[in-house]
């Protein structure tokens, strides 16, 4: 029993690296970069407040699961930017890489429940996944048109990236695409998001 406590102890203080990985989106009033931890916890508290939208029905508890593991593979991998096309090329591997170390801390089957749900995330095909993926989008966009699109201008993103990479987003939630659809044509509008 003791080996088991020590195993996740071990794998606790592991993860509390996740407050060191820093993200391209921004806190809000754009004081300082997010964190993933900041990012995984906001995306958990969404992932209850916003199940009403939500394609179809979904188990609260298990999204809010996978949201709080599907970037604990960035302690890792790093943080790739969503539009960084050559850091994107290799995230896979890293990614994987990464999943077989840190969920190996755990003890056996806690360690395959956690991997289990990180595949499932990164498979992209269940209702829990797919809603999962359309708030693990929702949320840097959220934050950075609240920031008056900073980050988009920072980074000179332009309109056909944001919806190339959102082209699966409305599989999750169709509302929530079409709330977000509204807010990058209002950034465009702005002369924060590039149109091409």
């Amino acid at each position: 029993m003791r080996e088991r406590l020590e195993q996740q102890v071990s794998f606790l203080l592991e993860v509390d690296k996740m407050k060191k990985i820093y993200r391209q989106t921004h806190i809000l009033g754009k004081d300082r970069a997010e964190n993933d931890a900041e990012h995984s916890w906001h995306l958990a508290l969404m992932a209850f407040l916003l199940a009403e939208y939500a394609n179809e029905q979904v188990d609260v508890a298990k999204v809010m699961k996978m949201v709080l593991v599907h970037d604990l593979v960035e302690i890792d991998a790093g943080d790739t930017y969503a539009y960084d096309e050559a850091g994107n090329a290799s995230k896979r591997q890293r990614e994987l890489q990464a999943a077989e170390r840190i969920f190996g801390l755990l003890p056996g089957e806690q360690g395959q429940e956690l991997r289990a749900l990180w595949d499932e995330f990164e498979e992209y095909e269940t209702p829990e996944a797919k809603y999962a993926h359309t708030l693990d989008n929702f949320q840097p966009l959220l934050l950075n048109n609240a920031n008056g699109g900073g980050d988009w201008k920072d980074h000179q993103v332009r309109k056909s990236q944001i919806y190339k990479r959102n082209a699966k987003t409305g599989e999750g939630s169709r509302e929530i695409w079409e709330y977000m659809a509204e807010l990058i044509d209002g950034n465009i509008m702005a002369g924060n998001i590039e149109e091409a």
